[in-house]
């Protein structure tokens, strides 16, 4: 069976953690193209200003309060899609937490709990998408990776763990899907370090705040990959021409990117400003804010275009073209300038 995805406008969409930076702007970007929502998050208050945002501009929504790694709360996602919509087109797993700290000062139910959210999570949700999907002409399962499901970081272990888990589960059940010929599209978006309010909700263990090592890329870039993928069936997007650098980088040179990440990462990771007593998180309950935030309040400067991400949404004849483009450009600037042919005037 092919795998045929409908337009956004004819689609049923749910989306987790969809009350901040990723998932927020995703949401805002699906209700432009017309889709229907089902927006889960832990923080009700949150969903509900959200739904209200959606409502008034015409956007038919449904709201869960959940947590991803409770599976009867991911079920109840489904149920709602199911009593309000009657389908799921695409379901897109976003919801994810982290704590910054070196790994033997981290604390091992918070591993667990990042694993619980990030991978278990993602299992939840993609069981229950693919409940949802089979037989019913298929769709979209969308998985957030990140660039460090190909490579990790240091003083984000448990964070780079369950991300390199959801590309291998992704990447089972997508093999495993094929050979049932089910019509489900699955993708794993792995985008480089992005301006959300990410580094704010994650529990730290470090002495200054946690940050975002540069280039921070535009939480928009990541919805545009996540409804391209919505629409179109893509194995895996790199949004940010740094997350591709730095998998390809890993693969061939894995020893000299160790030393370069010790060295820079360590730094790069936290913020001029002390760790507070006072600071809270989000590991185990939702921040409450006064605003829904779609970009944090970084001072780090936002990349807001991705030329090499644009490139990989593009269709395989436009990528032919250019690629031969490339490389007629290139034979031609390598001949001798005595074998170039002399154009008459």
């Amino acid at each position: 069976m092919s795998i045929k995805l409908k337009t956004l406008n004819e689609q049923v969409m749910v989306i987790t953690g969809a009350t901040s930076g990723i998932g927020l702007a995703t949401a805002r970007m699906a209700a432009e193209g017309g889709a229907h929502l089902v927006l889960a998050a832990r923080d009700g208050d949150a969903l509900d200003t959200l739904a209200h945002e959606m409502r008034q501009r015409g956007v038919e929504v449904a709201t869960v309060t959940a947590d991803v790694g409770n599976p009867a709360d991911v079920a109840r996602i489904g149920q709602v899609a199911m009593e309000r919509f009657g389908r799921v087109d695409t379901w897109v797993n976003n919801a994810g937490i982290s704590v910054y700290g070196r790994n033997e000062d981290v604390a091992l139910e918070d591993m667990r709990k990042v694993m619980q959210t990030n991978f278990w999570g993602v299992v939840h949700g993609s069981l229950e998408a693919v409940k949802l999907m089979k037989g019913r002409g298929g769709g979209a399962l969308i998985n957030l990776g990140s660039e460090v499901s190909d490579r990790s970081v240091p003083l984000q272990g448990t964070y780079s763990a369950s991300k390199h888990a959801i590309k291998g589960f992704t990447e089972s059940l997508r093999m495993e899907l094929d050979k049932e010929d089910a019509g489900i599209s699955l993708t794993v978006v792995k985008p480089a370090a992005i301006a959300t309010p990410f580094p704010n909700h994650a529990k730290s263990y470090m002495e200054h705040e946690p940050d975002l090592p540069p280039p921070n890329y535009a939480p928009e870039l990541v919805a545009q990959a996540i409804v391209h993928a919505a629409q179109v069936p893509e194995r895996d997007l790199y949004v940010g021409g740094h997350s591709k650098l730095t998998s390809v980088a890993g693969y061939l040179m894995p020893r000299a990117l160790d030393r370069f990440m010790s060295r820079t990462m360590f730094g790069q990771q936290q913020s001029e400003h002390p760790n507070s007593s006072a600071r809270r998180d989000s590991l185990y309950a939702p921040v409450a804010e006064q605003e829904l935030r779609q970009r944090n309040n970084g001072e780090r400067r936002v990349v807001e275009r991705s030329p090499y991400t644009s490139f990989e949404m593009r269709s395989a004849s436009a990528k032919t073209v250019l690629l031969g483009g490339a490389l007629l450009a290139a034979w031609a600037l390598t001949r001798r300038p005595w074998e170039r042919r002399a154009w008459p005037a």
